[in-house]
């Protein structure tokens, strides 16, 4: 089957799509019970923040070795082993009778989520072509986006339909079953083999990774990636919704919306950053524009003290969401930056920069919120607190203004 001229290569990106959309919705879901684990099990906040962390924690870690293995494999076996993975992981989630079962869980999500990004990538290079591809990472990348945005209202209102536990076994017996489908999609039907080992010494892997480690190109994507996810994704996932309580007096739910409408950016600006990149025939000067555009956003609350004008700070958040948005940028760099057969690795490496940037500004943020909160001025906590993603989209900026984009 000649896969890139294959009208069957759109079930094959609808399938992975519809993967990417449950499991991403996953890595923000457990959010929304916190209150109600606090209850169930008796336990405390903080170790309620740790169950939930820990999938980001295992997802960074591993995304250099996910990529090499990809190198190694070929991306079908993982991902569809990832889904299954998170789905068995969520399944247990749902039935734990005790915090140490909820962290079993975590673990096994975070495994299996640690796939999905870095192999769906691969797939998509392989069933499309340049073009084709720089267009539809925009539209994976949306999907990631509407998956954080299934975590919020509609999770929400499925949970107290049915409850948490029916809706979390639900969604892990969904993800089995998507597992289930990828084989028969990405194996069976094109007769492809499960595993694609490619004929490599083992040492060549490390070779690879130490020219990778010593690439200035996979450093500037590294840093370019570290900017626009973890100073978005970290503080839409963490303080988003206490800023808006405590800054503006919002309820939970009204607060809530802040996250949704940045969302929403997110969904819109995904597909059509690279639309446009593919229309202009050109990644680094859009990629570039909207770092500068979410650094002049988070600059923007600093120049007000942290509390803009409220209808302000909807606009911002839209349009920090919008420029989000180019992330998925990356890894149409990656494409054309790096061989085939390094495109796993540097894919991984990229994708940890991101993550790593998230899980590091939640804590920052938090920890600059205790100091002021002990001296009585939560407001300046805030006001001082987000000058963290303003340094880290300045990194972010210098990063892609490093970027060489090949011809």
């Amino acid at each position: 089957m000649d896969n890139q001229n294959s009208k069957f290569r759109w079930i094959v990106f609808a399938s992975v799509l519809c993967s990417y959309l449950l499991m991403s919705s996953l890595r923000t879901a457990p959010g929304l019970i916190t209150d109600q684990l606090m209850a169930d099990f008796s336990v405390t906040a903080t170790t309620v923040g740790v169950v939930t962390s820990i999938q980001f924690f295992v997802y960074t870690a591993l995304q250099i070795p996910m990529g090499i293995l990809t190198d190694r494999y070929g991306p079908n076996f993982f991902l569809i082993v990832g889904a299954i993975l998170t789905g068995i992981g969520t399944i247990i989630y749902s039935v734990g009778s005790h915090e140490f079962i909820l962290f079993f869980a975590r673990i096994l999500t975070g495994i299996g989520d640690a796939t999905i990004w870095v192999n769906l990538v691969l797939i998509l290079s392989q069933w499309f072509n340049a073009k084709e591809f720089t267009r539809l990472i925009g539209v994976a990348g949306m999907t990631g986006s509407l998956g954080f945005l299934m975590a919020t209202v509609p999770f929400s209102a499925f949970i107290i339909l049915v409850g948490w536990r029916r809706t979390f076994l639900l969604a892990g017996i969904l993800l089995c079953l998507c597992g289930i489908l990828l084989y028969f999609v990405l194996v069976k039907k094109p007769n492809k083999p499960l595993f694609e080992k490619r004929e490599m010494r083992r040492e060549n892997t490390w070779v690879i990774l130490r020219r990778v480690l010593s690439n200035r190109q996979a450093w500037a994507i590294f840093f370019s990636h570290f900017g626009v996810v973890g100073a978005y994704l970290g503080l839409i996932g963490s303080w988003a919704v206490p800023y808006g309580m405590e800054m503006y007096g919002l309820t939970r739910i009204d607060a809530s919306q802040l996250i949704m409408i940045s969302l929403v950016g997110a969904l819109i600006g995904a597909p059509f950053l690279s639309w446009l990149a593919s229309r202009l025939r050109t990644i680094k000067r859009p990629f570039v524009i909207f770092h500068i555009v979410m650094l002049l956003c988070w600059s923007t609350i600093l120049i007000f003290h942290g509390k803009p004008p409220f209808l302000f700070l909807v606009m911002i958040m839209f349009i920090i969401g919008f420029a989000f948005g180019s992330n998925s940028l990356t890894f149409a760099l990656v494409r054309i930056s790096f061989p085939v057969n390094e495109s796993g690795i540097v894919s991984g490496f990229a994708n940890t920069g991101g993550f790593m940037s998230a899980v590091l500004l939640p804590g920052i943020f938090g920890k600059i919120l205790d100091h002021f909160q002990n001296v009585g001025e939560l407001g300046a906590g805030y006001f001082y607190g987000f000058i963290t993603p303003v340094i880290f989209s300045v990194i972010g900026l210098v990063g892609v203004i490093f970027i060489k984009e090949s011809p």
